[in-house]
């Protein structure tokens, strides 16, 4: 497929060096974490402060009224809505996981929905229909997120080829390959060759910091929030996703 021009949005969004994304909720629940955000107001409120602590950008999950992750364009709107107002010209994406909606089908008639959109999305390369998802993600105008948890996946990635916002080299245990978070990256860095677009390192769970530190020492772009941890460095409950990246 001939792919588009990379968004307005890829084109005038500027970052620092090493840029930092809040990474907000992800598929957490209040039962994990009392301080997720599920709300717009939530989310938005939470988006403020992540940015007033360093947040360059921002990655939400946005939720239906049962609190379960959405795709459907009325919770996105309003979730992205309330984001954009309470934080203006930061630039915010979404997820576009496969568990959210299974059925590829349908998750593809609900993302064809999406307008005005997020200014980019994730897409998880390991998924089926992945380029499908990226595709249609173009189309509307809407940047993509190449989201690698491994070296197949970055080989997908390669074979779809199409214009690339930003790569997700992201280090999750049990998933991704090897014994910790860094090595795990370098893995899947390894099956990249050298390119101009953007790479964004960042761990889960208890990969998360070592990831992040090694990550910063390759000046690579940084992700940080209660979806990927819900401790400190020294293993203390964090609060918040602005108190997280306030220890970065």
């Amino acid at each position: 497929m001939a792919h588009p021009a990379p968004p307005l949005s890829d084109q005038v969004h500027t970052y620092p060096d090493r840029m930092i994304k809040a990474c907000l909720n992800g598929d957490r629940t209040r039962a994990e974490h009392p301080g997720v955000p599920i709300t717009p107001a939530e989310l938005a409120e939470a988006a403020a402060a992540a940015v007033q602590a360093g947040a360059d950008a921002l990655h939400i999950h946005p939720r239906g009224a049962d609190e379960r992750e959405s795709l459907h364009w009325p919770d996105l709107r309003a979730a992205v809505e309330a984001v954009q107002t309470a934080c203006p010209g930061v630039p915010l994406g979404v997820s576009t996981r496969e568990p959210i909606v299974p059925d590829l089908t349908e998750r593809l008639r609900l993302i064809a929905e999406w307008y005005p959109g997020p200014d980019f999305a994730s897409v998880n390369f390991h998924e089926p229909g992945a380029a499908q998802v990226a595709d249609l993600l173009l189309s509307r105008g809407i940047a993509v997120e190449a989201g690698l948890f491994t070296a197949q996946a970055a080989a997908t990635y390669l074979a779809w080829s199409g214009p690339t916002h930003r790569i997700l080299i992201e280090a999750i245990p049990g998933i991704s390959p090897g014994p910790d978070g860094p090595t795990a990256a370098q893995s899947i860095l390894a099956a990249l060759p050298a390119t101009n677009t953007p790479i964004l390192v960042h761990g889960e769970s208890h990969w998360t910091w070592p990831t992040l530190h090694w990550a910063r020492s390759q000046a690579h772009h940084l992700r940080l929030g209660l979806e990927d941890t819900l401790t400190t460095p020294t293993g203390e409950p964090a609060t918040s996703t602005a108190h997280l990246l306030s220890l970065l």
